[in-house]
């Protein structure tokens, strides 16, 4: 810059001490931070951003809800709690849903698997640096740190013919990695997390077709959580396996079938996995701020490494090609992204407690439960709190945990057998009728809608 003239808007954001060139000998200085920006405009944008980012906070909101913890007994491996189970239960059985509807078979394969198995994958040369390993009846194991070894053992249990293909089979595996202390943050980088992956198995005329309903089934799937997304393809790396003939065999087959999906795309060189090219997917979130989430990977070495074959219709082997591809990720990391997109205000079908409710006093309690059952019945996760306090703290802690739906139980519901229901932008609705809430509240969840408002003038 000629000169700071320039900068029309500076903010110092926080000080701290450092020692000179980090000797703690030598007197400590006071470092300061700030930023700058060309106009104030742009200055207030930042941070305000900033701060809506805090109060977005996976770790902070996922304390504050009781939906997971982190423990010295376990670096790096998260705890989730009663309250974060039901998002993550919420979150498999949409995944299951779509995945069924897609043409998907779910299958699980073992966590520890031994040495010859990763030599005979690559990953024991290529990736041994970050997986966990140990000795059992004098034999190496490692821990998985990828689902894909198991999936090719899988394929290769029987014969298959080319009229069987393609194969779609999807498992959620929990897997480990080394991950170095330092690097370790909250859901987003962590030790131990599941994958909701996928290995498609074809034959060569149905990459483009394959490719192209994994992407649209990405698009669905995302648009229901309100995440749009942009693609990039990376190509091989400096340290890889397979020949070059594969490789651009396998790249252009990516190329095509991103050309026919006709979304613009980016191109990163030299940033494909070890095995083989893939297409990132960059999810968008509330405050647009990017995730890389999902991968759709192309892989003709692993099959040939694995000897995996096909009969086709000259009654000849033939080697598959093969897809790998999560759509979530790592399902911890998206849980964290989803946290703070919705800023811990979940939509209905996904609410750790989508119902709270509150007897009005202690002789409505046994009542308040017969409504907590009634709900539990119909499908709803409801609570009830009995607790010895006013109603007014009740209700207000109800809404610090974000429940959507808070029914009230007093005399007058009992005797009429309607309910007073209130929601978080702090309406409430009287004398609504058993059928009416249900039916309205059961149409919301189904159609998995993401606006807060569950009854609509």
């Amino acid at each position: 810059m000629p000169h700071t003239g320039f900068v029309k808007a500076i903010k110092l954001t926080k000080v701290s001490g450092a020692y000179w060139r980090a000797d703690q000998t030598k007197a400590q200085l006071q470092r300061i931070y700030g930023t700058a920006f060309f106009d104030k405009k742009e200055l207030r944008a930042y941070l305000e951003f900033i701060e809506e980012a805090k109060k977005r906070n996976h770790r902070k909101l996922g304390t504050a809800l009781d939906l997971f913890s982190f423990h010295d007994e376990a670096p790096g491996m998260p705890f989730f709690h009663a309250h974060g189970m039901n998002v993550w239960n919420a979150l498999l059985e949409y995944w299951r849903m779509e995945h069924r509807a897609a043409g998907y078979v779910e299958t699980k394969t073992p966590i520890m698997l031994n040495r010859d198995l990763w030599e005979k994958s690559g990953h024991w040369a290529n990736y041994r640096e970050n997986m966990y390993t140990t000795v059992v009846d004098e034999t190496e194991y490692a821990i998985k740190p990828m689902n894909c070894p198991g999936g090719m053992l899988l394929y290769g249990v029987k014969p298959h013919s080319y009229k069987d293909l393609p194969i779609r089979a999807a498992e959620i595996g929990l897997v480990h990695r080394h991950e170095l202390s330092g690097v370790l943050s909250g859901l987003f980088r962590v030790r131990a997390f599941h994958q909701d992956d996928a290995h498609i198995f074809m034959t060569p005329d149905q990459i483009r077709d394959e490719i192209l309903g994994v992407l649209t089934l990405v698009a669905k799937i995302y648009s229901t959580f309100g995440l749009g997304f942009h693609l990039e393809l990376s190509t091989r790396p400096v340290k890889s396996i397979g020949t070059d003939e594969q490789w651009e065999q396998a790249t252009n087959g990516l190329k095509q079938a991103l050309e026919a999906y006709g979304q613009a795309y980016k191109i990163n060189e030299g940033d494909g996995a070890f095995y083989g090219p893939k297409i990132d997917v960059h999810i968008k979130d509330a405050l647009g701020r990017t995730w890389q989430c999902g991968t759709v990977q192309l892989d003709m070495s692993l099959p040939e490494r694995f000897d995996l074959a096909y009969i086709g219709p000259d009654n000849q082997k033939h080697r598959p090609i093969m897809i790998h591809r999560v759509i979530y990720g790592s399902i911890e990391r998206f849980f964290g992204i989803l946290v703070e997109h919705f800023a811990g205000k979940f939509p209905l079908w996904m609410a750790p407690v989508q119902v709270a409710v509150l007897p009005i006093n202690d002789e409505l309690a046994s009542y308040g439960q017969e409504i907590v059952h009634l709900l539990e019945t119909n499908g709803l996760r409801a609570e009830l709190d009995n607790r010895t306090e006013s109603l007014n703290r009740k209700i207000r802690e109800a809404q610090l945990m974000y429940v959507p739906l808070i029914l009230t139980v007093g005399a007058k519901e009992k005797e009429s057998n309607t309910l007073s229901v209130r929601t978080l932008d702090g309406k409430v609705r009287y004398g609504m009728t058993h059928d009416e809430f249900f039916s309205r509240t059961l149409a919301h969840i189904r159609e998995r809608r993401l606006e807060l408002t569950v009854f609509k003038e």
